[in-house]
């Protein structure tokens, strides 16, 4: 197999030669930050740090100085991977220039089981980035989970350009790629035209890509239609808006395979490449998963598909705890030990998911509703003048919150979008108030950051 990236191109002997040099430079150390750009220095790095046994912390980036330097210390890496001038972060530990490194030779090392392979940092939305621990079964646990669920074999090809510092582009689209045994093109850039190239010149059959990304092929009709030889299109890290999922059908020919995760859990739910795949849900949970939902006050929610709770999941490819928050890993359990998503959910009676949103900006309590806000972002979605929509609760005096919706749309107002999901939904979860914006705050991997809208 080979792996190419931004053009680049390793055979997978050359790969394990060469991140073998790196793990014999890096031996010991206690843990080593790689400088995670899309290049094949980044998936060097990476693997060289697992076959060292030595914790592996991504580094974004585009991450600003406070960030860089609180994932430096709060990760303690000794040691820093990135090509010679690709680095200019300025202050941090000494420099291994990746590509100077002399190729070694492979040999298996024997590690701790309870070992941390990664430390990936969250976000930060709610305060300092947490560093997650993720352990070499978890991960190995994962991908033999989505191979089985996708269907995933060396005949695959798999194309994507997501960034290497997430669980999607680099847990999902690297190692996977390496433990599927699947050939990777990583695009560089996820653009339409470079997943259209790379469907037509290296036969690209699985596709990795975001919402944002899967919006941006459909808006480019001559690359999604050139997506139509492959075998599955596979969409996460964020809710694939319904008109999205039934534009890039009706373009590619392909429904795509939603999927459910989260840096703490990597990925728990997702619909099968055999199987059904319905808009608006994320689908079953993978061999080993567990989920169950909870009310507020830990109360048991029905599986009935209509009724929100927060998803609780068991499952062999949960993280080892927070990094030196011992509080804050505990705070994330419930006292029978199902980690706390933070994230709301309904589950039917036939074991489908529907993720409604995060808890924390998601779920609107208005006038004694429970509001999912996704619910209301695809009926907004759904009016043809809409490119994109944001829903949130702000606070009212009568009802408690209200739903507010900040909407990016050409040719309409707010009162008629207002009146158009009044018609598509109940009374109570049409918008009462509707801003017009010229486009939403989004993170690397295309989320809205809802806490900007506020």
């Amino acid at each position: 197999m080979t792996i190419t990236v931004d053009g680049r191109t390793l055979h997978r002997a050359e790969l394990m030669e060469r991140a073998a040099g790196v793990a014999a430079e890096i031996a010991g150390a206690a843990a080593v930050a790689v400088h995670a750009t899309a290049s094949l220095e980044t998936v060097v790095g990476v693997v060289g740090g697992i076959l060292a046994g030595v914790p592996v912390v991504p580094l974004p980036p585009d991450s600003g100085p406070d960030e860089r330097a609180h994932i430096l210390t709060d990760s303690g890496a000794d040691l820093l991977l990135a090509a010679r001038g690709a680095y200019e972060g300025g202050e941090g530990p000494p420099l291994v220039p990746v590509d100077e490194v002399p190729a070694g030779t492979f040999r298996e090392i024997e590690h701790p089981a309870d070992a941390a392979a990664l430390i990936l940092y969250t976000s930060g939305t709610t305060g300092a980035p947490k560093g997650v621990l993720i352990s070499r079964p978890a991960i190995a646990a994962g991908l033999d989970a989505l191979a089985e669920a996708w269907e995933w074999t060396p005949a695959d090809v798999l194309v994507h350009g997501l960034p290497l510092f997430h669980v999607h582009g680099l847990v999902l689209g690297v190692l996977g790629a390496l433990r599927a045994g699947s050939p990777l093109v990583h695009t560089g850039r996820p653009r339409p035209e470079a997943y259209a190239a790379a469907a037509a010149a290296a036969g690209g059959s699985l596709f990795f890509g975001v919402p944002t990304v899967w919006s941006r092929v459909c808006a480019d009709e001559a690359a999604a239609r050139a997506l139509r030889p492959a075998r599955l299109l596979v969409s996460g890290s964020a809710p694939l808006p319904v008109p999205v999922f039934e534009r890039l059908a009706a373009l590619t020919g392909h429904e795509p395979v939603e999927r459910y995760g989260m840096t703490e859990t990597l990925i728990t739910v997702s619909a099968r490449a055999g199987g059904d795949r319905r808009p608006g849900h994320v689908g079953l949970p993978l061999p080993g998963v567990r989920t169950r939902l909870a009310a507020e006050d830990g109360a048991p929610v029905p599986a009935d598909g209509q009724t929100p709770g927060e998803l609780h999941v068991r499952a062999p490819m949960l993280f080892d705890g927070y990094l030196g928050r011992p509080e804050a890993t505990g705070a994330s359990f419930t006292p029978d030990g199902w980690f706390r998503t933070g994230d709301i959910a309904t589950i039917g009676p036939d074991g489908w998911h529907r993720i409604v949103g995060r808890a924390s900006t998601d779920l609107i309590k208005s006038g004694g509703y429970r509001i999912g806000a996704g619910e209301v972002e695809n009926a907004l979605l759904a009016h043809p003048g809409v490119r994109e929509a944001a829903v949130l609760g702000t606070p009212h005096p009568d009802l408690g919150e209200q739903v507010t919706a900040f909407v990016v749309a050409d040719g309409v107002d707010g009162p008629a979008l207002i009146a158009f999901v009044a018609e598509r939904l109940s009374a109570h979860k049409r918008p009462r108030t509707v801003h017009l914006v010229d486009s939403l705050p989004r993170n690397a991997m295309g989320k809205v950051v809802k806490t900007r809208l506020r």
